[in-house]
Parts: C-alpha cells; structure tokens; sequence
C-alpha cells in the first residue's frame, strides 16, 4: 500500500527538474493583481480543503491534491503533487494514519520553507484495527515478550473529523498556521475561524439534541469511519469492514453483522458514495432492510461541490439520515 521511499525521492526527483521551467512558466502567465500575495496552501483531501477555505477566505489558494469524488484512504501522489508541494507555503493533512505517504513525500522535499500542518494534533484518537490485524489477532495473543514493543505499531482511526467538535480543533490548528505564516491577517484568520467555532458548537447540539433520545442506538456502516461520532453522541458502531473501505469481509464477518441485525432489528444499514454499496445491499436484503447513504466526508462529487455542498450540509444531512434510521 505504501510507495517505498526510492519511488517518492524518483517523484521529488522529477519534480525538481520541473521547478525551474514551472517558476518561469508561472512568472511569465500570472499577475497577482492583488494588493497582496496569497498564501499557497496544498491539503492532502476533502475535509482539510473545507476547513482550510473558510478560514483563509480571500486571503489564501487552496489546492485540494485528491481529485473530486476519489476515495482518498489509497491514494498517492503523482509528480505533479510533488513539484506542487516545492512551491507551496502551507501544507495540510489530517495526520493519524489517514495519509499514509506523508512522511516520505515530505522528507524528499526540497521546500525547507513549507509549513506543516497536522490537523489532529492535540486529539484523543481512538485505537482501531484493520482487517489484516483481526485476521492475525488470535495467533498472536500469546506473544507476551514483544508486547512492550507494540506502541509504534498501534493503529488510530483517522476519522476525527466526523465529531463537530474535533473539526473545530482541526480548524483551529488550521487557523494557527496561517497566523503564523502569515501574521499580517492575524484578526481576519481570527475572526474567520471564531464564526466557524460557533457553527461547530451549533452543530455539535444538534446532534447532542437529534441523538439523545432514539429508539435504536446501533449504527451498522460499511467501514468503520464513524467511531468518533458514535463516541461523542452515544451510538453502537458495527463496521461491516474496519478502518479501511477498501477491502471485502469474510463469510464469518458477514454472518456475524446478519446475526447482529437480526437479534437487535436493524432496519437500515449504511454505505458511503464514494465506495461500493454490494456488501451493504447484500446484508440489507438478508435481514429485510433498507439501505442508506451515510457520508464520512473523506471526498465530494463534482455533483455535490457544484450544488455548494460543503462539511456542514453534509453533517446535517448526516444526522437526518441517522435519526430516521434510528427512529423506525
């Protein structure tokens, strides 16, 4: 899954002979007509484009590197991303694991100047397990000397972003950054990120207020990208995959959620857009259920950023979707 490090120095490597003929490209086609240079800001997918927009405003180029509609879990970057990143003041990423390539796409760059940012920096992440992990899990119980050294191998669920207010932590590190790189717009990055923190607490008590009192609180989904959510609002998640939507359960696993959804009447169970809905389609009729498309917000459509569709539409839509399914 992971580019080895010879391939990411090849694509820096490439990159950098592009500079050159890409800075005098740039300086011959461009005019910045602006009282003031913008900063060039790189995010590694959706939710930090989103974050990074509404608090930079007009005072930022945002550059999202994952493409409109792409799962963003196994994607990497080409050359072009590279040699992007050369000229970029700010790069974004949501960190816990969710990139996977960053750490050796940053170590090959020249850019010495790039400010990082990771997002999740500060958050309690919650310990997850991907399906290769599970799959080893029992023939390894009893490996008791080399459990002092597990910590570096321990996987986080990435997906911070799905609890409101772990959002707003993300875009105050977001905020931070670009104070920093740029200190002359202190109050207005200030006072952009001030009016999203109290959307974020608004929609942090509509999920506090929509989720209270359901009839159900299981939410069977079609990997587990909704840990952070279900933990702040009191919802059960049974993933029918992990960490990862990438990847098909075994009978085993499918006949566990069927069990599961039987003996606690799920009536819906949930996929995502931008994945595969057969696993999900085939549990539903099993049991007699309908199916649902619930949002992780790891990537819009075209369709959906041209309808104006940004984190909160989305985590609205999101929260109808659940209490209807958890109402039934």
């Amino acid at each position: 899954m992971k580019k080895s490090l010879l391939t990411i120095t090849a694509l820096a490597a490439t990159a950098a002979l592009g500079i050159g003929s890409f800075n005098l490209a740039y300086a011959a086609g461009t005019e910045d007509t602006s009282s003031e240079k913008k900063l060039n800001v790189m995010v590694s997918f959706y939710p930090m484009y989103d974050f990074a927009t509404k608090v930079g405003g007009d005072k930022v180029e945002v550059t999202n590197m994952v493409p409109a509609g792409t799962e963003p879990h196994d994607w990497e970057p080409a050359a072009t991303d590279v040699k992007n990143l050369e000229e970029a003041d700010v790069f974004i990423y949501n960190g816990a694991g969710m990139e996977h390539w960053t750490e050796d796409v940053l170590g090959a760059l020249d850019n010495k100047e790039l400010k990082v940012v990771e997002a999740s920096r500060g958050l309690t992440l919650l310990e997850g397990k991907e399906e290769d992990e599970e799959e080893t899990e029992d023939s390894s119980s009893d490996s008791d000397a080399s459990d002092e050294s597990t910590d570096s191998e321990i996987t986080y669920d990435p997906h911070v972003w799905l609890n409101p207010l772990n959002a707003k932590a993300e875009m105050e590190n977001i905020k931070n950054a670009f104070v920093e790189a740029d200190p002359d717009n202190k109050d207005y990055y200030e006072q952009n990120y001030e009016t999203y923190a109290e959307k974020f607490d608004q929609l942090d008590k509509e999920y506090k207020d929509g989720l209270a009192d359901t009839k159900s609180k299981d939410l069977i989904t079609s990997h587990e990208a909704f840990g952070y959510l279900c933990q702040a609002y009191g919802l059960n998640q049974v993933g029918i995959e992990g960490l990862s939507p990438d990847s098909e359960p075994d009978a085993s696993r499918m006949n566990e959620i069927i069990k599961f959804a039987k003996e606690n009447n799920v009536k819906t169970i949930f996929f995502e857009e931008l994945v595969s809905p057969k696993v999900s389609e085939t549990i539903a009729d099993e049991i007699g259920a309908k199916t649902a498309v619930l949002n992780p917000l790891e990537g819009l459509t075209d369709d959906e950023i041209s309808a104006g569709e940004d984190y909160f539409s989305v985590m609205e839509s999101n929260l109808k979707t659940i209490e209807d399914a958890l109402n039934e």
